[in-house]
């Protein structure tokens, strides 16, 4: 699963993209690795595989991980190829996800790209290039399709789809903000329009505002009521301050953070909220070889979830031992729980829930 962060020049995206690498650099017991010099592989923070750890004491821990890729710098006219614009929105066409940085913060010395601080104004930039990229993409759709009629009348419901799609772009708003029913969104992403693509506003602050009362920044209020009008999230973030943590060693950070009264990293919260935007969860295997976080889709089946192991695993699936992750923390041991009649026997339309703890039985 990829997230794209994208944004206007010297809003701070760079800055966090390399805050976000390098925290997953950091973890001592986390797996990172750079693919190349604007993608990074960053590991999901879960509490739960250091318990796992302390109860199984294994030779390797491997955490669920998310892809962040740093895409190129937007211009107005990029839909039209100025700038860089034709390698930023084939890039973003790759992701799963946007993460969209927006400038809330004051400073003389960076420079705006437009001259002024204006968070709505940046943000209508960016997703009018996104927009008219999708209006020339869903006419070419419509014509095709209105050709296809004259031998197919079936396709006369998707034409008018299509088309009342198209008027709401014209009128700047979102594929993502526009209501349709499930099957209207099912046909939707046959068309793999950008402005649908799911979005967390990261809102950059400066030091002061971000430690102190964070609804006090104004530019923070507006981008809030955007996201809301059109159901995205939104997240407060202070990128320098992020670069800061991200090169502390894990005690320190900890204290950092304690110090500024703050529970978790702007970049944990980020990185958490990637993976429930892209429909995500874990389920977890535990013993002394490993323990590990397996990343699946929300309404996963038991069989499918083996199926990410190994093929095998789905293929001869007889049943899942499942025990949730509190239930066998609260016992002391998967021995106590099993005499507890805790752990469970699953069969093949079991849906797989966040922090199950399981153990698939199989047979080719």
């Amino acid at each position: 699963m990829k997230l794209g962060i994208v944004g206007l020049p010297n809003v701070g995206k760079s800055t966090l993209f390399n805050a976000l690498t390098n925290a997953g650099a950091q973890a001592a017991n986390y797996a990172f690795c750079t693919i190349e010099p604007n993608v990074g592989v960053v590991a999901v923070p879960d509490k739960r595989l250091d318990a796992l750890a302390e109860m199984y004491h294994p030779d390797k821990i491997t955490p669920a991980t998310i892809e962040f890729v740093d895409i190129a710098g937007l211009v107005k006219g990029a839909s039209k190829g100025e700038g860089l614009g034709n390698k930023f929105l084939s890039h973003i066409r790759e992701v799963d996800a946007i993460i969209h940085v927006v400038r809330c913060f004051e400073n003389d010395d960076i420079m705006h790209v437009d001259g002024s601080i204006d968070p709505v104004r940046d943000i209508e930039t960016i997703n009018l290039e996104l927009i008219l990229s999708d209006t020339e993409i869903l006419q070419r759709r419509i014509d095709r399709d209105t050709k296809a009629m004259k031998g197919d009348k079936s396709l006369a419901a998707d034409v008018e789809f299509f088309k009342r799609l198209k008027g709401e772009l014209d009128n700047a708003v979102n594929a993502r903000a526009v209501e349709m029913t499930d099957d209207e969104r099912e046909l939707m992403s046959s068309v793999s329009l950008l402005s649908s693509k799911p979005v967390i506003y990261a809102c950059n602050m400066s030091e002061d505002d971000f430690a102190g009362d964070i609804n006090a920044n104004p530019y923070f209020t507006k981008v809030k009521e955007i996201a809301a009008a059109e159901g995205s999230e939104v997240l407060p973030v202070c990128a320098e301050l992020e670069a800061q943590i991200a090169e502390l060693p894990a005690d320190e950070k900890e204290m950092f953070l304690s110090e500024l009264g703050i529970a978790q990293s702007g970049l944990d919260t980020l990185i958490q909220k990637s993976y429930d935007l892209l429909g995500l969860m874990s389920y977890l295997t535990a013993g002394k070889p490993e323990v590990r976080a397996w990343t699946i889709k929300k309404g996963t089946k038991a069989p499918q979830a083996a199926g990410k192991i190994h093929s095998d695993f789905e293929r001869g699936f007889i049943r899942a031992e499942v025990i949730s992750f509190d239930d066998l923390m609260a016992c002391g041991s998967m021995a106590a729980a099993k005499e507890k009649g805790l752990v469970r026997s699953e069969g093949k339309e079991y849906v797989m829930q966040d922090g199950d703890i399981v153990l698939f039985r199989f047979n080719v």
